[in-house]
């Protein structure tokens, strides 16, 4: 199951290792199609990246801090810090591909 992340945890989620978070709303229609690959990303790379996600009407802050215009957009960290970034909806091929090359 992703990590649903709020300004309190955030910092914590991605200090380390690779994290993919996937900023989204519930009214978004892309953002619908877009959760279920990410939750079946968290599964199957459980142990080797966080994957979580940024519900951006409860987490304003955290939209504008990384520049969050549309949705649903994804962003890859590395060891807390910002390394790709993907608007739109994404296959998980290739986000898949983005994280393990990362790792």
């Amino acid at each position: 199951m992703a990590v649903a992340v709020t300004k309190d945890n955030f910092s914590s989620t991605v200090s380390e290792g690779v994290s993919l978070l996937d900023f989204w709303a519930p009214w978004c229609g892309p953002c619908k199609m877009q959760l279920p690959i990410v939750e079946e990303l968290s599964e199957e790379l459980k142990g080797q990246a966080t994957i979580a996600k940024v519900n951006v009407d409860e987490e304003p802050e955290l939209a504008s801090q990384f520049g969050v215009m549309s949705i649903p957009t994804l962003i890859l960290f590395k060891n807390g810090q910002p390394v790709d970034k993907m608007v739109g909806l994404q296959s998980k091929d290739a986000l898949k591909t983005k994280i393990q090359n990362q790792m």
